[in-house]
């Protein structure tokens, strides 16, 4: 009996070994199961990024031509001779998308970001430097945000239209008073007659540049219409003073453009193309060296001198620093020495103190 009672219990104990090995094995293999799930998931979600853009987040499937440019790759032909023409330099695509996108992809992860930006983009960046105003649209808000691959992954369920970009709810109490300063500006718009339309003058007095900015008409030489055009502001009509340009390849003076962006709206005053005065840029520089060596007439009567208009302002103050040396001369002219106001007497001061007011005026 103790003999039977000792193999039943020896079989009992190599029932539990088995059962305990056999479960060890099931744990092993169900981890091994998930991850080659996990990584067969994520080679599933790489795939997938490779269909889609970089910068907006769009499939390629929605171009017919199915055209993609690589991120990482070197700046193709047509981009080059666009760069050119503007007078700038680029050998590969992460300095041009910094520039224009505001984005770094030179630490991209193959993982998490697709390699390729879409023909879209591209053109939009082509239009950013060329001198065709860009009807690309393009959201102000920024490029997509890439995250890794997740259980709620969106890359994974949203391919064939592209990656959504995520809209900021509105605060209720927001909302409503945009709403209501919507219809109140529906009943109060009047309607608009042709003085409205025409608001140049009204730019003119908006900037009120006349004694800062030169006329056109102290050019030495006397150009053709478009050409003065061409080199004067179309705000104010003056000589560009500090040229800036918009996208919309318009030049203006950066103090004019800049006061009419506050008070008139963030557009153009010419093609009222949309226009932040984050957009203002300088103008190439073989058309400021063109401007700065314009030549002009002196105002001055005794100095006919013609100048450039670089050297304009230094010219001017040479001939003010003479005339106020004139001036003094004259005042005290002859006579004995002049005193120290201090040595003079409280009437003698009087005097003399309006005389130094008189030259001040």
């Amino acid at each position: 009996a103790d003999s039977l009672d000792k193999a039943s219990e020896e079989q009992e104990d190599v029932d539990s070994l088995r059962i305990d090995t056999e479960g060890d094995n099931s744990v092993a293999t169900t981890d091994k199961d998930a991850f080659r799930m996990n990584q067969r998931e994520t080679e599933a979600h790489q795939v997938k990024l490779q269909h889609l853009c970089r910068i907006c987040g769009g499939s390629f499937k929605a171009d017919p031509y199915k055209r993609s440019h690589p991120v990482h790759g070197p700046v193709d032909n047509v981009m080059q001779a666009v760069l050119r023409k503007k007078e700038k330099r680029a050998t590969s695509w992460p300095e041009l998308l910094a520039k224009v996108f505001k984005i770094d992809v030179r630490g991209d992860i193959d993982t998490i970001h697709p390699t390729n930006f879409c023909h879209n983009c591209w053109h939009f960046i082509q239009k950013k430097f060329s001198n065709v105003p860009c009807k690309v649209y393009f959201p102000r808000k920024g490029p997509v945000e890439w995250h890794p691959h997740s259980s709620n992954c969106e890359v994974c369920g949203t391919l064939s239209r592209g990656v959504k970009r995520k809209l900021q709810a509105l605060n209720p109490q927001v909302n409503k008073k945009l709403r209501i300063m919507a219809r109140r500006a529906r009943q109060i718009r009047p309607v608009r007659t042709p003085k409205q339309v025409n608001s140049k003058s009204l730019m003119k007095k908006i900037v009120n540049c006349n004694k800062i900015h030169l006329s056109t008409k102290n050019f030495a030489v006397d150009y053709p219409a478009d050409f003065v055009k061409a080199v004067s502001c179309q705000i104010c009509e003056h000589i560009l003073a500090d040229p800036v340009e918009t996208t919309c390849k318009h030049l203006f003076c950066r103090v004019c453009i800049l006061k009419c962006l506050k008070v008139m709206g963030s557009y153009c005053p010419a093609c009222l193309y949309p226009c932040f005065p984050t957009d203002l840029v300088s103008p190439v520089k073989s058309f400021l060296s063109i401007l700065n060596n314009l030549p002009l007439r002196c105002p001055v009567k005794e100095c006919d001198e013609e100048i450039s208009l670089e050297k304009y302002c230094h010219h001017l103050s040479s001939h003010k620093d003479v005339k106020d040396k004139e001036g003094y001369v004259h005042i005290n002219k002859g006579g004995r020495p002049r005193q120290h106001l201090l040595s003079l007497t409280r009437r003698a001061q009087k005097h003399r103190l309006r005389e130094l007011k008189l030259q001040v005026k």
